[in-house]
């Protein structure tokens, strides 16, 4: 029985072993201008589905910059169809890594009051601020963003492969209808 347990434990550290190693290779791996990328609206073009999204298209986030790290998040999205009726959900927030600024602590208001918390980690952007990957702390949903709100195919190709070399099944993903 010893001998069981023991074996059974080894395994169960192999396993926990194997998945902080993924863990610990996925981080930010940029740097962000702050100013320059917490501001304005950036446009979802693909998702890990989730039961929150479900039906919304031409999604996006528009970040409002404040003080000291503090930005305000408002995400937004359409039910069903572009010209759907507005779906938002939108709260404060804090860069919880300043001189990276690639993690970002979300506290959204559901209904208007209802607390929700949630951590977003930027893994990679264009230089040009153009685009940008991100994911949970878990690494289990992931979203890729445009300042385009209408990409291209051949715009989106390499972003796909991009979460792909990450090391994502980017066969899950959903590609929403876009606006704009």
């Amino acid at each position: 029985m010893r001998a069981i347990m023991i074996v059974a434990s080894l395994i169960a550290l192999t396993g926990c072993a194997s998945v902080d190693a993924v863990v610990s290779k996925l981080h930010p791996a940029v740097n962000i201008d702050a100013a320059r990328f917490y501001s304005g609206t950036w446009y979802e073009i693909g998702r890990r589905p989730m039961k929150l999204t479900d039906g919304c298209v031409a999604g996006g986030t528009t970040y409002t910059p404040g003080d000291n790290g503090r930005v305000t998040v408002l995400d937004f999205c359409f039910s069903g169809s572009p010209t759907g009726q507005r779906k938002t959900i939108g709260g404060p927030a804090r860069i919880v890594d300043p001189g990276t600024n690639a993690k970002l602590h979300v506290n959204y208001r559901l209904f208007g009051f209802v607390p929700v918390s949630r951590d977003y980690w930027v893994l990679e952007r264009a230089d040009d601020y153009s685009w940008f990957i991100s994911a949970d702390p878990s690494f289990h949903d992931l979203w890729i963003y445009t300042r385009n709100p209408r990409p291209t195919q051949a715009d989106i190709a390499p972003l796909v492969a991009r979460a792909r070399a990450l090391g994502y099944d980017t066969g899950f993903l959903e590609f929403p209808k876009t606006g704009g």
